[in-house]
């Protein structure tokens, strides 16, 4: 029989499975099956199997439950048709808590094995006794207010008309009492959010958002998105949440707070007022004006209006030969009194002066004719005219374009010496500098 009750019980703790604490609920009301077995070798006894066994019970702290349990039974003693009551205050301590858990127990009560059918009362003098116990026991949550029990204990009652026993009690308690503030079925002791209503599987919070990632572990519950970015969405699909993205619906880099740049110069495209043209932070992502293109800027170029070479700061590379035929003697071109036909000499000049301008192309000229103080203002003004032409005309003639040169005549307004005296009208007529075309650098 013993090894019955052994299979009994381990196929009671094998099939059942839990999952709360009896810290959570402190109330259980239980209702069971029990074996009552005799200890006593004075006397030929059956093994009694009897219903009901009750009880209730009320968790008090530190694992502790205190409660009290009645048991009915029948059984034959020495042949006799024996009926059997108890009634026990039990004392109870949980050696764990969790899904499934064992626990000692310990009590005080009455026993009565009643043989005589004409006795009154539950416990009449006759057969009953003061009772002391103590077992061990474990539980299973079936749910979250279900439990399966299974205990044994030792009830020692040595008084006249009753014996110590065995009781073997199997059955199921249904437990409640906690606290749910938030009505969401999950109580409070085990309820994350207590104070919200939300799902049992986690734990008691809300999902908001419905993207499997409860609201208190979800970065943006109020927007389904992926558990890699804390339950955020990313819109633009380049890793980075669009909380934190200062370009969500264009996909970009860490680097660039979540933003492109399209045009590679290390500023982003939000923050580039020209994103698809390379340029300077400095100049807000654009690239630095050149009104000359010549690939300097006018922030740092010497000559803005004039293409020229970044090593010279942007200005044309300086014609330092030119310079140097425009400050020599070769700049002035001598004539013939009251003429303006170009000597050989003359031209022998300006042969060196076009092989000049074509090693300087970004140069232009500007040829200035003179006259002396003889004859009058008009006819010198002509005839200054006239010679700067001749030298345009000459120079053209040897292949310099026509849109780099410029003339000018002043007549006898820029003598060399005094006109009001006779020696300076007489230094003015001279060849040298009376009757000649100056050649000027323009830049």
């Amino acid at each position: 029989m013993k090894k019955l009750y052994t299979i009994i019980i381990m196929s009671l703790v094998t099939i059942f499975v839990a999952n709360a604490q009896t810290s959570d609920s402190p109330w259980a009301v239980s209702l069971g099956a029990n074996l009552v077995s005799i200890q006593d070798d004075s006397v030929d006894a059956s093994t009694g199997f009897g219903v009901p066994s009750l009880s209730l019970s009320r968790y008090i702290a530190g694992g502790f439950s205190i409660g009290a349990q009645y048991s009915l039974n029948s059984l034959e003693i020495d042949k006799i048709d024996a009926d059997y009551t108890a009634i026990d205050a039990i004392l109870k301590y949980n050696i764990s808590e969790g899904d499934i858990f064992p626990y000692l127990f310990a009590g005080y009560g009455l026993s009565n094995f009643q043989t005589d059918a004409d006795s009154e009362g539950l416990f009449p003098s006759s057969g009953s006794g003061r009772t002391y116990l103590g077992g061990a026991g474990v539980s299973f949550f079936i749910s979250d207010n279900w439990i399966v029990n299974a205990s044994t204990s030792y009830r020692s009652s040595t008084e006249k008309g009753s014996f110590n026993h065995l009781q073997h009690v199997v059955g199921f308690s249904y437990v409640f009492g906690a606290q749910d503030t938030d009505k969401d079925g999950v109580s409070d002791k085990k309820d994350v959010c207590p104070e919200v209503p939300g799902l049992k599987e986690f734990e008691g919070c809300p999902d908001t958002d419905g993207d499997g990632i409860p609201d208190n572990k979800d970065a943006c519950p109020e927007e389904a998105g992926s558990a890699e970015l804390n339950g955020c969405p990313d819109s633009d699909g380049d890793g980075i949440a669009d909380k934190d993205d200062a370009c969500p619906d264009a996909a970009g880099s860490a680097e660039m707070n979540g933003c492109p740049d399209s045009d590679g110069d290390g500023l982003a495209d939000n923050v580039d007022k020209c994103p698809q043209e390379a340029g300077e932070a400095s100049n807000n992502g654009c690239p630095e004006d050149d009104r000359d293109g010549d690939g300097v800027a006018d922030k740092d170029d010497a000559c803005p209006d004039e293409a020229g070479a970044v090593a010279n700061n942007g200005c044309p590379e300086f014609p330092e030969k030119l310079a140097a035929f425009m400050q020599s003697e070769n700049s002035t071109l001598l004539f013939v009194v009251n003429s303006s036909v170009v000597t050989d000499e003359s031209s022998a000049k300006l042969k060196e002066l076009t092989a000049l301008l074509a090693a300087y192309s970004n140069v232009n000229v500007v040829i200035e004719g003179h006259a002396s103080s003889d004859g009058s203002m008009v006819y010198n003004q002509t005839l200054s005219e006239k010679r700067a032409n001749s030298v345009k005309d000459a120079l053209v003639g040897m292949g310099v374009d026509v849109s780099r040169l410029e003339t000018v005549g002043y007549g006898e307004t820029k003598p060399t010496a005094d006109n009001k005296t006779a020696a300076g009208r007489s230094a003015n007529r001279r060849v040298q500098f009376e009757r000649k075309v100056q050649i000027k650098i323009v830049e």
